[in-house]
């Protein structure tokens, strides 16, 4: 708890501190409902029947009573979840398919990321002009271009190559979407390590390998973790790739979200009862490597 002596420093000047930390934890406050406030509409529009949705109740148990609607069209509610249900089979193969697929190219985009964020921070390269920050600045201006400059190369490419609706075809346009993003991650973990430590690795007998395995690796786990949940939380909320890329076989979670519309309109309850129920794994994974994933974003930050 923080004291202020008051006659050492004035009141005057305790006031103005106090008043700053009243602006300062009053816009934190603010800025905390704002983020918060999309998952608490998703989750109890869920709860909503089509009335409450159309009059734009917000706050169960005080402007609507909640209801199962959205769940018991999906088979996921208390009274449907034990008897057999095509929707919630289906939605079963998509949140299996998009867990296959972001699982998959979120590992392979960290370790590819993570072995070419150790080249460029550990080597020097030289291609015609391009030096190391030229080649960084390259991978991060992957990111600059829409998706959709990419739909017409790939949906030809791929169906040449036989990938359309497969799952290779889709964890390595995924692995390729988040591999810049990891490389500038693992970039910044790296100039954490102290090149000194290799070196004296490489001194006692250890291959560049084994100094990479044995000493670099464990002490950049943590940015490892954070880079591969970031790259899976991409993965998980792709559509764009999704749609354009897949039909029956690898359909993934986003696909079927979008697809909530009928013959009056959007299902939102539906729409959001899939919605919550997609958000639930990530919510899981997240709280599990809380902790690796605070201290990834940080190292670093502190020299």
């Amino acid at each position: 708890m923080v004291s202020i002596d008051f006659d050492k420093y004035g009141r005057g000047q305790c006031m103005r501190w106090w008043a700053m930390r009243f602006v300062v934890y009053g816009l934190l406050i603010t800025w905390a409902i704002v983020c918060i406030f999309p998952l608490f509409w998703t989750v109890s529009t869920s709860f909503k029947t089509a009335a409450d949705v159309m009059r734009g109740n917000l706050v169960p148990w005080f402007n609507f009573e909640p209801s199962w609607l959205g769940w018991r069209s999906l088979g996921l509610s208390p009274d449907t979840i034990f008897e057999t249900s095509t929707v919630r089979e289906e939605f079963m193969r998509r949140l299996w398919n998009s867990s296959i697929i972001s699982v998959s190219a979120s590992t392979f985009a960290v370790v590819l990321g993570t072995l070419a964020a150790y080249g460029l921070s550990r080597f020097s390269y030289k291609f015609g002009f391009m030096r190391n920050s030229d080649i960084s600045f390259f991978f991060l201006s992957q990111l600059i271009m829409p998706p959709v400059v990419l739909a017409l190369p790939f949906l030809v490419l791929y169906k040449e190559l036989a990938l359309l609706d497969t799952y290779s075809g889709m964890i390595a346009v995924y692995t390729l979407m988040v591999l810049p993003i990891v490389v500038w991650i693992m970039r910044d973990q790296f100039a954490t390590v102290p090149v000194e430590l290799e070196e004296a690795a490489l001194v006692d007998g250890l291959s560049i390998w084994g100094a990479f395995l044995r000493i670099v690796v464990p002490l950049i786990l943590p940015g490892m973790v954070a880079a591969f949940i970031l790259a899976l939380i991409l993965c998980w909320n792709e559509y764009f790739f999704a749609a354009l890329l897949t039909s029956t076989h690898t359909n993934t979670l986003p696909v079927m979200i979008a697809s909530q519309t009928g013959s009056q309109g959007i299902n939102w309850w539906s729409m959001a009862a899939l919605s919550t129920a997609g958000i639930l794994p990530l919510v899981f994974v997240g709280v599990l490597l809380e902790k690796h994933i605070i201290a990834g974003m940080t190292a670093g930050a502190v020299k």
